[in-house]
């Protein structure tokens, strides 16, 4: 029997999500409630829903490429190397204006579930 404390490696395969970028989920199990980690990959000239999540803290940090985020309404050049911190409820998407993709790790506390995704563009609130 494995120690509570272990978390068989359960990293899933890299999804296309409706926010129109690509998620791989590297951390997210009801055994670590407090924190989550996954990669994120926007194509070149996409830029991702509107959204915010709710209760929930995001931080995203640069693995690679360059963009611009948008948090609520203020926009911030970004490349390798930058993190930006996203308070619960706050208004965010990001845009890949490179000609590469772009990069991200995203680490949200506590850990994302799809219940604290609140879409702000196709029928939400925005």
């Amino acid at each position: 029997m494995r120690p509570e404390w272990f978390i068989a490696g359960e990293t899933g395969s890299e999804v296309f999500t409706g926010e129109r970028c690509f998620i791989t989920e590297l951390l997210n199990s009801e055994k670590s409630p407090d924190v989550s980690l996954a990669l994120a990959r926007v194509a070149p000239g996409v830029t991702t829903q509107l959204h915010r999540l709710d209760g929930v803290a995001e931080r995203y940090i640069v693995r690679k490429g360059r963009g611009t985020v948008e948090i609520d309404g203020r926009r911030q050049r970004l490349g390798p190397g930058d993190q930006v911190l996203i308070a619960a409820g706050a208004a965010q998407r990001i845009a890949n204006d490179g000609p590469d993709d772009l990069e991200f790790y995203c680490l949200c506390t506590p850990r994302f579930t799809p219940a604290c995704y609140v879409d702000l563009e196709d029928g939400g609130e925005g």
